[in-house]
């Protein structure tokens, strides 16, 4: 079941009008009362915050992309459209990155609107109350979760009423620790008003559940290092408490469209694309440019898809993730079959499995190449697209991607709650277990305990193999590097430069690559070697700061470390491991 496009025009409250006159006395529509404000109308603003995360500062596009370039698996192979992302030195004036800040603020609009109507006793509500509270919570969430994680210190506003003076809209900002306060206690309400997608049923297709909350309400806990929390509510989702999740047989059904493969077993939480075929004409880029017949498609895959087959070609997988993958067969001596749905390269491994060495139907080259850019060169990215999926032969660049994006997968359950079993009493042989069930899906050989002695050792595999491979391409990594504190460290952002270097050609492309090398071989370089402290934030441009006098920068705007951050909370950044030792 996919959500209907429905906007709603949040309007600022004119107050009642008034006059000697009793017959120009009117009622505000904007203030009614539960008796003229029913479930009708509070459920068509749930379907319009859900639309709001589907816009292309949200999920669309390059809310979702933007975090993939300040992460180390991808680079931007145009060299044009997220350069300034990638190098990590987004200027003030910088034009792109304020969508985000637009969308998100546009869902929390919504969710406040929605939630000033819901009332505050929860035990008063009704079933259907306590689903649509519970969603407009777990969005409202969702929203600030991704404002902390690209800005920092962003404005908190929760209550609806504030947007009646200008003091309300144009607020200052709140510290990150304040926001995800927030967060937290947004998902955790959230997580005892909503059904499990169990109970939920087909209602649950597409929408926020008790699982979706509980599995997001860890991420905001591991965000600060609150391992045990999230580990108690990992364990729950394992459990079933939230109903039945598990590990797709098929690592590729995750990043297929189509109803036998979307809101699939392991997916927690999705952003909803209409499929291939019965889309809409028009591209819908912003929340004020609405049509009822948008394509409600994503440009994911534009981004992604190579020039030859009729893609922006703007961003690439790094030689570091292919030669990870490269690394480890599987038991019967196979390539990791995640590589396939990952990196588009042509492999003899391929022959007679899922659709082949193809890329959009067409047969690919064994010599390698196809590149993502026609200029620079590049690993083509395969997720979220449908390069091996046999739909069609070449892309329709626009909003017409219709793969779900698959934001919470299980498997990101077993691996985060091994991350956090490690952290707390690590390493242990139940961290290893969780780790193993994702391994055994790519038919990889189990992990032994024994080749672990030290909790860093462990963490090291996880974030630096394990993860990777499971989510490599997908939203997400620069919120781990921001967490983990990789920027903050000397060993860690050496080890940051060594996997986003990345080569400029159209040969060569599978090569490993030695960032010792940039300097000497022309077409080496670096992503990271243009990185400032405090720059794994975007900053606060000119755009926002102009238009509200009460906003401060963060520490892109001011190029500050936050080291000093993670000491006063005595946080660790683990060390560099040598997992071949």
């Amino acid at each position: 079941m996919k959500l209907h496009n429905i906007s709603f025009a949040l309007l600022l409250g004119l107050g009642a009008l008034t006059s000697c006159d009793s017959k120009l006395d009117v009622e505000n529509p904007n203030e009614q009362t539960t008796s003229t404000f029913g479930i009708a109308e509070l459920e068509e603003n749930v379907i319009a915050a859900y639309n709001h995360i589907r816009m292309e500062g949200s999920y669309a596009r390059v809310g979702y992309t933007i975090d993939l370039t300040r992460g180390d698996e991808v680079w931007n192979s145009s060299q044009v459209w997220y350069k300034e992302f990638d190098d990590y030195n987004c200027p003030v004036t910088g034009n792109i990155c304020w969508w985000i800040w637009r969308e998100w603020y546009y869902t929390i609009n919504v969710c406040n609107f929605g939630l000033s109507k819901c009332g505050d006793d929860d035990s008063q509500l009704s079933e259907s109350m306590k689903r649509i509270k519970g969603q407009f919570l777990f969005l409202r969430g969702l929203a600030y979760y991704n404002l902390t994680g690209y800005f920092q210190d962003v404005p908190l506003i929760t209550d609806y009423s504030a947007y009646s003076s200008l003091d309300g809209l144009y607020a200052s900002n709140n510290s990150y620790d304040e926001v995800l306060d927030q967060v937290e206690k947004d998902f955790a309400e959230a997580i005892t008003l909503l059904p499990s997608k169990s109970i939920g049923g087909q209602w649950s297709k597409g929408r926020a559940t008790s699982g979706a909350a509980a599995g997001y309400y860890a991420r905001a806990l591991m965000q600060r290092h609150k391992y045990s929390e999230a580990l108690a509510q990992l364990k729950d989702i394992i459990a079933g408490k939230y109903g039945t999740y598990k590990l797709m047989d098929n690592y590729g059904d995750n990043f297929r469209e189509g109803a036998q493969y979307e809101n699939n077993a392991e997916s927690l939480f999705e952003v909803q694309f209409l499929d291939y075929g019965s889309q809409g004409t028009d591209d819908e880029w912003t929340p004020v440019n609405t049509s009822k017949n948008a394509t409600q498609g994503s440009a994911v895959e534009s981004n992604f898809c190579p020039g030859s087959y009729g893609g922006w070609a703007d961003l690439s997988a790094s030689p570091w993730l292919y030669n990870l993958f490269k690394a480890e067969r599987t038991t019967n001596g196979k390539l990791d079959p995640r590589l396939y749905w990952t990196i588009g390269t042509y492999e003899t491994d391929w022959e007679g499995f899922e659709f082949g060495n193809v890329g959009y139907t067409v047969p690919m080259p064994a010599d390698n190449s196809v590149v993502t850019n026609n200029n620079y060169g590049g690993l083509p990215i395969c997720k979220n697209t449908n390069m091996r999926t046999g739909l069609y032969s070449s892309v329709a660049t626009g909003l017409h991607d219709g793969i779900n994006l698959r934001l919470m997968r299980y498997s990101d359950v077993l691996l985060r709650a091994a991350e956090c079993e490690n952290e707390v009493n690590g390493p242990t042989q139940q961290a290893i277990d969780w780790i193993n069930q994702v391994r055994r899906r790519a038919k990889l050989a189990d992990l032994k305990l024994a080749d672990f002695d030290t909790k860093d050792k462990l963490f090291e595999q996880i974030a630096n193999v394990e993860r990777p491979k499971e989510f490599g391409c997908e939203f997400g990594r620069g919120f781990d590097l921001i967490r983990w504190g990789f920027f903050l460290t000397k060993d860690r952002q050496q080890q940051l430069r060594q996997h986003e270097t990345f080569r400029r050609s159209l040969q060569n492309i599978k090569e490993p690559v030695d960032a010792s090398q940039i300097g000497i071989d022309a077409e080496l370089k670096s992503s990271f070697d243009t990185y400032v402290d405090g720059h794994e934030f975007l900053p606060i441009v000119q755009t926002l700061t102009n238009k509200n006098p009460n906003l401060k920068g963060n520490s892109a705007n001011n190029s500050s470390s936050n080291k000093s951050y993670f000491d006063e909370k005595g946080w660790t950044v683990h060390p560099v491991v040598d997992l071949s030792e």
